[in-house]
């Protein structure tokens, strides 16, 4: 596929995003928005043209961070919104779909979204409907009661989700994820043979800690920083939070079973797109794990507003360009971790 016939494809996806948002509750269209999307649309030729290789050239592309909810007429049939947790965004499966054939992306790991919290009957009929496109992380339940390891045995065992994932403000107020339950919860996640991915929103230090604890304790577990463990670009020398969470990514590296998500860019930059200030983190990060445990992943629905799904894979490619990665490293980060993480989930496409 040509560069020109990539561009095309792009200005395609970028126009059914447009469509699909002006369809949303509470989005307005306005002439702002309508120059920063012409404005979007020339940064990311410009990136395009900088990039190592038209990302096209790689075998296969995986999204290793994606969400899904219902769409209002699903939930309305029967996949109900978590309450409190209705989205403001179009997270259809079809839209989606939609998106990474208009990107060239292969297949996706879907995160269970708090939008549906623990009733992960959505997401399954999704993966039962498409199971070579997609692969599936549960969200983990620290009930205390125990029923979340009974919950997470039956998505791995019957459902077939490939990853589960442990967000540690579900926890009570007060608790860690090393409590009885988590401990529980992370072994079980070792004994089904799938990873666990983690979600520090609020600072990877501050669960440091607990953290190294859970590897300490069971090595066989495998897990997931999601979204480079949320660290972003220092603004000073004198920036100790995210010097902090930096030095807390880099230190996890020397458990063997960490991988870490080169994800959701638009969080963690403090920069427009194509978000340049990412290649000196994304740097360090290739360093301290290597290639073959860092992956991909664009936190679509949340990246459509931002600069498309299709800029979601474009900046990733952009940001590799600026430190100057091999191609099999790209080719590693854009899809071979996870297909060899994921157990070759894709391998039948």
């Amino acid at each position: 596929m040509t560069l020109l016939t990539s561009q095309l494809r792009y200005s395609s996806c970028l126009l059914s995003v447009r469509i699909n948002r002006s369809f949303l509750p509470g989005v307005k269209t306005s002439k702002e928005k309508i120059n920063n999307s012409r404005r979007m649309d020339s940064v990311l030729k410009s990136v395009l043209s900088s990039s190592i290789a038209p990302s096209d050239s790689i075998s296969k592309t995986i999204d290793a961070h994606l969400h899904i909810w219902a769409s209002p007429v699903e939930a309305a049939s029967g996949y109900p919104y978590h309450p409190g947790q209705e989205p403001a965004l179009d997270g259809s499966s079809q839209f989606l779909l939609q998106c990474m054939d208009e990107a060239g992306v292969d297949g996706a790991l879907i995160v269970q979204p708090i939008n549906h919290m623990f009733d992960h009957s959505l997401v399954t009929c999704v993966l039962k409907k498409h199971p070579t496109k997609f692969a599936g992380c549960c969200l983990a339940n620290p009930a205390e009661d125990g029923s979340g390891i009974r919950q997470l045995e039956h998505l791995v065992l019957k459902d077939g989700y490939r990853a589960v994932r442990f967000n540690p403000y579900l926890w009570s107020s007060g608790q860690k994820m090393t409590n009885e339950v988590g401990s529980a919860l992370f072994g079980k996640a070792g004994e089904l043979g799938i990873p666990v991915g983690i979600m520090c929103m609020k600072g990877l230090a501050l669960h440091l800690s607990e953290i190294e604890e859970l590897c300490s304790n069971f090595p066989s577990t495998v897990v997931i920083l999601d979204h480079l463990g949320f660290c972003k670009p220092t603004l000073n020398s004198n920036d100790n939070e995210e010097s902090d969470n930096l030095s807390a990514l880099l230190r996890l590296s020397k458990f063997p079973q960490i991988y870490v998500k080169f994800s959701a860019l638009f969080r963690l930059s403090r920069k427009s797109f194509p978000y340049e200030d990412i290649s000196p983190l994304l740097s360090k990060v290739v360093s301290s794990y290597g290639s073959n445990h860092i992956m991909w992943g664009s936190d679509f629905p949340f990246v459509v507003p931002e600069c498309g799904y299709r800029g979601a894979k474009e900046s990733a490619n952009f940001i590799a360009s600026k430190i100057q990665l091999s191609t099999s490293d790209l080719e590693s980060i854009m899809g071979r971790t996870a297909s060899q993480l994921f157990q070759d989930s894709w391998k039948s496409q």
